[in-house]
């Protein structure tokens, strides 16, 4: 009786598992946060802005998101633990109502050659299930579609223990694969220009080889000399015609040189293995240079690109073979799947619609399944990993993006806004690091963090409703409703650059002059080909410096000073002060502390357990050893002046004792694109991605080019850094160089002297050139999308 009567009168009350809807952040640490204590709402859309390196990426990602992931791992069994990535405790007092993160970042998709659009999102493993069902002729399982798997058959006789006895058998098998023998399933085959690879008029021991690690005395060319097959002293122009197969297609062969055993290998086998095996955006500078210098890529001529085998490409649907469909662009591939009505297929038909239909509604319709993972820009491969949630069923889960509104057209935001809205609306909690105005409208919480970048950020400077934030007085309220005003008088020409029947991708034999001397801006919705305009026509050479949106690729041990080439010059100052060699003064080598090998921190591993990086005890932290420590300049020893910030040593390197032209030439340039803050020795690993993309541009200012080619220069960049970026785009023009920017945002087409927009849609609906003018012509006349959103952008 008395039980019935408390659990009517508890009826009422909320239940104890609805009070959990907040995510509780107690003094975080992580990176430059200065003991954050933040609360965010559950089942809300939040935003979380501020400068470029500010701390949102360590609050969100290295704090939120990087707990949550660890918890889940903890989850598995020990064993299982031992095979994924450890992940230690981000540095933080209290972080309380947590649920499942997923995470959505930036981070290019899958640098192998054979990962396609099709293989990243299993869209490919449905189609070949498809076709392995109802393609005619039919040829066989789902791995007969495959271009990841070969063709194989044996035979031979096995030994088997059957009731006691030892029997052998005869066996066989063979496995149908897809993958183009000719090719194995690249789609393109390599011809290596030989003058690239050594100089005919020239020996072995004479250092013909010109290959990039095959010094004169290094381990590589001693093989080749002392492999026996060659004489080292005979130029390769005199060699035999078995010599020269020997030299440059011989399989690989067990030989002693000095009395190592060692493997021998043609030259050119040993290449295509050693470098052409890797993608090209994940080589080194060097040997990327390399390849491009001694490499020609051609379509496959045995399976036209299609990295298929012809038995895969003579079965058919309605008469589209597989490589067909890969090659569709996707919006139509949609159209050509809902035709299909087979009921013994139908909930693979219903699957497969889905996933296509999604990528359509998240804008990237104009792709193709064919099509390369490695060559999508950071926004496109956001986008893609998009896909695989929209249709999940999952809900209360924590969806992490990582500036969702990158390489997006003003007009295509606003359709990423609405699936953000959509995830949130399915009870998600949805964490969105961004800095467009558009996509902050949207907040239902805002997080701003500061006041500034690096050790003068750190804090939250706002949290709350959008409605407060402008008048919080913080540099995102204060830059909100900032509106660059179209400019009343633009540059006159010095000249002009003509592209003439342009049709690289989806261009349509597109005629152009792009004017030189001015600030040129081309731009079009995302998949219109704005880069195939650009990267495709305008013909790479010395003039034309070209910065594009491929990431810095770094280990901890580099950092701003080693990547801009800032620490040789210092080197050598150090050394001719001191008298002694520049190596003492570089962390990597003869300078390095011998205890942590010049990392600065001591790495235990802990098997499945996440690793412990302590604090070098010998150097404390400093990376030298002590006695390279006792060498100073201008008062400085070599750590102090790793520890600068770039607005310090720009300082220090300018006049005095310490004057050093040319590192002051490179810590201008650091200095002239915002990245004052930054200390000369921070490891890359540590940069945000605006970051990255700024330094990147400062190391690409000192070259020596009369063209400048930029590619969405303003990624990752805050509305208060946008000015700063205007002013030296403006300052580049100034100097006499000719500046094309691939770009979206609408300060910077407001700004240009000229605007190229393509058009009017994505994919085959686009390629055209849809305006040419100034920026007040194209905001007059309104007659495409791009003006629609830049007359509405500047109040016209």
């Amino acid at each position: 009786m008395s039980t019935a009567r408390s659990t009517g009168a508890q009826a009422s009350e909320p239940h104890a598992a609805d009070s959990h809807d907040l995510i509780r952040v107690h003094g975080a640490r992580e990176n430059n946060l200065k003991d954050v204590s933040i609360e965010i709402p559950k089942r809300r859309l939040t935003v979380f802005t501020g400068v470029s390196g500010s701390g949102k990426s360590s609050l969100v990602f290295d704090t939120v998101a990087a707990e949550s992931q660890r918890l889940i791992n903890e989850t598995y069994s020990a064993f299982v633990q031992g095979f994924m990535p450890s992940v230690a405790r981000p540095d933080v007092d209290v972080l309380d109502g947590l649920t499942t993160a997923i995470i959505v970042d930036q981070q290019r998709m899958g640098a192998d050659p054979r990962s396609t659009v099709g293989t990243a999102t299993d869209t490919n493993a449905m189609l070949r299930i498809l076709f392995s069902r109802l393609g005619q002729p039919h040829i066989g399982p789902a791995k007969a579609f495959s271009f990841n798997v070969a063709s194989i058959s044996g035979a031979g006789a096995v030994t088997v223990e059957r009731a006691g006895k030892t029997v052998k058998e005869k066996r066989s098998f063979s496995v149908t694969g897809g993958m183009c023998p000719r090719c194995e399933g690249r789609g393109s085959v390599s011809d290596i220009d030989l003058t690239q690879l050594y100089d005919d008029s020239r020996s072995l021991s004479e250092g013909a080889i010109t290959v990039p690690g095959f010094t004169g005395d290094g381990w590589m060319t001693r093989i080749y000399a002392g492999s026996g097959f060659l004489d080292p002293d005979k130029p390769i122009r005199d060699y035999s015609e078995q010599e020269l197969r020997d030299f440059l297609h011989r399989e690989p062969t067990k030989v002693k040189v000095n009395g190592i055993n060692l493997t021998y290998e043609g030259l050119i086998p040993k290449v295509q293995k050693s470098m052409l095996a890797k993608d090209r955006e994940a080589m080194q500078p060097h040997i990327r240079a390399f390849v491009d210098r001694a490499v020609t890529f051609t379509a496959c001529p045995d399976c036209g690109g299609t990295r298929l085998t012809a038995a895969a490409r003579s079965s058919k649907i309605g008469g589209i073979s597989i490589a067909d469909a890969c090659a569709m662009q996707i919006s139509d591939l949609a159209e050509w799947v809902r035709g299909l009505d087979e009921p013994s297929v139908a909930p693979l038909l219903t699957a497969l619609r889905q996933t296509l239909d999604s990528f359509v509604e998240i804008g990237l319709g104009y792709l193709s399944l064919e099509r390369p993972a490695g060559t999508l820009s950071g926004g496109e491969a956001q986008r893609v990993k998009m896909i695989r949630h929209l249709g999940s069923s999952l809900t209360d889960v924590t969806y992490v993006f990582d500036e969702p509104s990158t390489g997006l057209h003003p007009h295509d935001i606003q359709r990423m806004n609405g699936l953000l809205l959509q995830l949130r609306d399915k009870g998600n909690t949805v964490l969105v690091v961004e800095h467009k105005p558009e996509v902050i409208a949207i907040a239902d919480h805002v997080v701003d963090l500061g006041p500034g970048a690096g050790s003068a950020g750190g804090t939250v400077c706002y949290e709350g409703p959008l409605t407060g934030l402008r008048a919080a007085g913080t540099v995102t309220g204060r830059h909100l409703d900032d509106r660059a005003a179209v400019k009343p008088t633009v540059r006159t020409p010095t000249g002009k650059l003509p592209i003439r029947g342009a049709t690289a991708h989806n261009l349509r034999d597109v005629d152009v002059d792009i004017p030189l001397g001015v600030l040129v801006v081309v731009t079009g919705v995302a998949g219109s080909g704005k880069s195939s305009l650009v990267h495709g026509s305008v013909p790479p050479g010395e003039d034309v410096v070209s910065v594009d949106q491929s990431p810095i690729r770094g280990s901890r041990r580099s950092n701003p000073a080693t990547y801009t080439g800032l620490l040789e010059p210092i080197r050598k100052a150090f050394a001719k002060a001191n008298g002694v060699k520049p190596a003492l003064f570089s962390p990597n080598s003869e300078g390095a502390c011998p205890t942590c090998n010049g990392a600065g921190v001591v790495y235990t591993d802990l098997a499945m357990m996440a690793g412990v990086a302590t604090t070098c005890e010998d150097c404390e932290g400093r990376r030298f050893d002590a006695s390279v420590l006792e060498y100073r300049f201008g008062g400085k020893d070599i750590s102090e002046v790793l520890a600068m910030p770039v607005t310090e040593a720009e300082a220090f390197f300018a006049a005095g004792e310490a004057r050093t032209p040319a590192a002051h030439r490179i810590l201008t340039r650091l200095a002239d694109v915002g990245l004052g803050y930054i200390s000369l020795g921070q490891p890359l690993t540590t940069l945000s991605g605006g970051e990255r993309q700024r330094l990147k541009l400062a190391t690409h200012m000192g070259d020596k080019g009369g063209v400048y080619v930029l590619d969405e220069p303003t990624t990752g960049l805050h509305l208060a850094d946008v000015e700063q970026l205007l002013g030296l785009l403006d300052r580049l023009v100034d100097s006499g160089k000719s500046v094309i920017v691939v770009e979206h945002h609408q300060a910077v087409m407001a700004h240009a002297d000229w605007i190229i927009d393509l058009g009017p849609g994505a994919g085959h609906d686009g390629g055209r050139i849809v305006f040419e003018g100034t920026p007040a012509e194209l905001v007059a006349a309104r007659s495409t999308l791009t003006g629609e959103h830049l007359a509405a952008y500047v109040g016209a």
